[in-house]
């Protein structure tokens, strides 16, 4: 009778099982003699191997193309240098704190790293929610995040979030304007009371109105008239100051010309409108800017919001990615977010999504001359030179409540081309200030 005796060498292969598992070819090398005799087979079998997941939930990038981007063009690259799945999803700032609240509450931390608006990074460190990344940065030798958004970022002297999407507001006008701007008008240098001017000119030579705001409620009206606001003095939010009343003013003459388009009160973003030539003119976000400008740059012209005595005043906001505590998978965050925040990541990041401002000083050097490169440098104008402010809505009881305030002087007061009144203001101002925490 033959005797076998038989000798396996297996290729034995270590791995975290987590939640998602990529095939990987396993060889096995099988040595077997046969009555003194020896046979080697090589066997090869496809295998499940477990593949490390990051969890990553943003609140910046919602828009499907933006996504689309973001994934294809930022975090694949990342995935296959580092033979990882990165797991993405878009949550809104509420939606994220209350995930994180049960995450850490209950002791099954899920998220590696969230993206918050600079809103509502407050809540997030009064939780104590997110790493302290200090040391970590300051390992980075060949980044500067900018000094503008420390306030946010920043607690104690302590680093937690790092910002990313820096956005102000933008001038955005369709070239068939341009006829009814006034003489001796520099669109670079244009104040307000010149915008009124040129957006009452339209609505007379066109027979309706051309500018465009958000008309739907507890949508961006708040942010378009807080930059006029701070142009003329006032503070954020701020509805019945002196300031304020400048700026109402520059609304109500936009108002009495009938110079917003007919379905303003349907509109909650500007981008379709534009694109559509629907409305030719107005100051909103400077990513969306970007969105349409770059879609058709022959066919409009970009400039900083306009001015008032005080200066260019703007709405500015920043988002910024964290830690999670308590993340299973630390290290490889750490190095995800090494890699999102290299200098020409920021911008190719911020090209590939209508043209956020890269908010690491060193990414400047990688703008170019590019549509899109047009709208960065105009928006780095606003945010370094202009009267800025961010979004204080971690100080109230309800920030949708407080935009609230601001839609229904628009509605009743503004659209309608009623004279802007003190008494109206002040009701205004006390619907915000019952609204403080």
């Amino acid at each position: 009778m033959k005797k076998f005796s038989i000798v396996m060498a297996i290729v034995l292969v270590g791995a975290l099982f987590l939640s998602a598992c990529q095939p990987e070819t396993i060889v096995e090398t099988v040595i077997v003699e046969v009555e003194g005799e020896t046979v080697t087979e090589v066997v090869t079998e496809e295998v499940q191997v477990a593949t490390k997941t990051l969890v990553f939930s943003s609140r910046l990038f919602s828009p499907p193309a933006e996504q689309l981007f973001f994934i294809n063009e930022i975090i694949k690259p990342f995935e296959e240098e580092h033979g990882v799945i990165v797991n993405f999803s878009i949550i809104d700032d509420a939606t994220l704190l209350q995930q994180a609240e049960l995450q850490q509450t209950t002791n099954h931390v899920t998220t590696d790293i969230v993206v918050s608006h600079n809103g509502s990074m407050p809540q997030w460190l009064d939780a104590g929610w997110v790493e302290d990344l200090t040391d970590v940065v300051a390992s980075w030798d060949d980044r500067t995040f900018s000094e503008a958004f420390i306030t946010d970022t920043n607690r104690d002297g302590k680093q937690y979030f790092l910002p990313v999407g820096a956005d102000v507001y933008l001038l955005l006008a369709n070239n068939k304007a341009l006829p009814y701007l006034a003489d001796g008008v520099d669109l670079d240098a244009i104040t307000w009371d010149q915008y009124a001017a040129w957006a009452a000119a339209i609505a007379e030579g066109e027979g309706e109105g051309k500018v465009c705001i958000t008309g739907i409620p507890s949508k961006s009206w708040v942010y378009m008239f807080g930059g006029t606001g701070l142009s003329y003095g006032a503070g954020f939010p701020d509805a019945n100051s002196e300031g304020a009343m400048g700026a109402w003013k520059v609304w109500e003459t936009i108002g009495k010309a009938g110079g917003f388009v007919p379905t303003v009160l349907n509109i909650d973003s500007c981008v379709d409108p534009m694109m559509r030539e629907e409305a030719w003119l107005t100051v909103f976000h400077n990513a969306r800017a970007g969105q349409v400008f770059a879609s058709n740059e022959t066919a409009f012209t970009l400039a900083p919001a306009p001015s008032g005595p005080a200066g260019i005043g703007s709405i500015a906001g920043v988002s910024g990615y964290a830690v999670m505590k308590g993340s299973a998978n630390y290290d490889l965050a750490i190095s995800f977010l090494e890699y999102l925040t290299r200098p020409e990541i920021q911008v190719k990041l911020a090209k590939g999504t209508g043209g956020f401002i890269p908010p690491v000083e060193e990414a400047r050097d990688y703008i170019g001359d590019e549509a899109i490169d047009e709208v960065i440098n105009k928006a780095v104008l606003v945010l370094n030179n202009g009267v800025v402010s961010g979004v204080p809505g971690s100080d109230y009881q309800d920030w949708g409540a407080v935009k609230a305030c601001f839609d229904d002087v628009f509605e009743d007061t503004i659209l309608p081309g009623l004279d802007v009144t003190q008494e109206r203001l002040d009701e205004a101002e006390a619907c915000i200030v019952g609204l403080l925490k």
